[in-house]
């Protein structure tokens, strides 16, 4: 067994991003980001917080827009088609969950394309099922640098994405159907998980409940990917994977924290500098 160590690679992404930025910089051009955080959520702040430090530490210039819990969708919409118009902005990205009043799709459709560093526009989003060069979600995208990283080629490998969310879960299932896995998709009304699981040679997983996959769930020598982030009774970050009584089944897994958590970050900063790159 094998851990997939995306601390380690997040570092080697950024500190490849922070050379790149210095010599953008050269030619008097810093890559900016905007993101947009609604309301009081504590994981949100959290989330928001080190995306500013991984901007700093990449020399990417960062602007967070923090608004009240009860604004009005026109007031986040006149924001975006500011920043949409902003030259220092390359990257737009509003930090989800939004308030339940605010129409999320409708938020995320008002920021240009070729800004949508989160990767969550109907355009990337087509773009990416048509297997066309876009901005991809940052999570699965991290996934697949980690994969890339480890030499793990996921063509013919019977794939299991577990999860079927627009932010992970679908985007995941057609990249690695873009790299010619065969690929299942599970979600909370699929009848029978472990029929599904148990034959894969690649398992991702990302629905956030704690030791969902348990060890007869997975086939030996399974590429485990655990994107699941939760806390435990002792306030613990664990996966959604039992890690403990899973690891001695796989090839490769990845560990919760420092697996796929880190490289989301990285990605940011790498379709953020994407993102410059084509303004040039």
């Amino acid at each position: 067994m094998q851990i997939l160590d995306g601390k380690a690679l997040s570092e080697k992404i950024t500190n490849q991003v922070s050379k790149e930025v210095k010599q953008l910089k050269e030619k008097s051009i810093t890559p900016g980001l905007a993101v947009m955080l609604v309301g009081n959520d504590p994981a949100s702040h959290a989330y928001v917080s080190m995306k500013a430090k991984a901007c700093k530490k990449t020399g990417i210039y960062s602007i967070v827009h923090e608004m009240p819990e009860d604004i009005s969708q026109e007031k986040i919409l006149e924001t975006i088609s500011m920043m949409n118009k902003n030259p220092n902005i390359n990257g737009i990205l509003v930090q989800l969950p939004l308030p339940s009043h605010i129409d999320e799709e409708a938020v995320l459709g008002a920021i240009d394309p070729v800004k949508d560093v989160d990767g969550f526009h109907p355009c990337n989003v087509g773009k990416l099922v048509l297997g066309m060069d876009c901005f991809a979600p940052c999570t699965p995208l991290g996934v697949m640098k980690l994969l890339q990283e480890y030499q793990i080629d996921p063509k013919g490998l019977d794939a299991c994405v577990v999860g079927a969310s627009n932010i992970v879960g679908k985007p995941m299932m057609n990249l690695i159907l873009n790299q010619f896995a065969t690929v299942d998709i599970c979600h909370i009304h699929t009848k029978d998980l472990k029929a599904h699981t148990s034959r894969a040679d690649l398992l991702i997983v990302g629905v956030g409940k704690i030791n969902l996959i348990t060890a007869d769930m997975v086939k030996d020598g399974a590429i485990v990917i655990d994107i699941g982030i939760n806390r435990n009774s002792e306030g613990k970050l664990v996966g959604d994977v039992d890690f403990e009584h899973v690891k001695d089944k796989c090839s490769f897994i990845t560990p919760v924290p420092g697996g796929v958590g880190p490289m989301t970050i990285a990605m940011l900063m790498q379709n953020t500098l994407k993102a410059a790159r084509e303004e040039v």
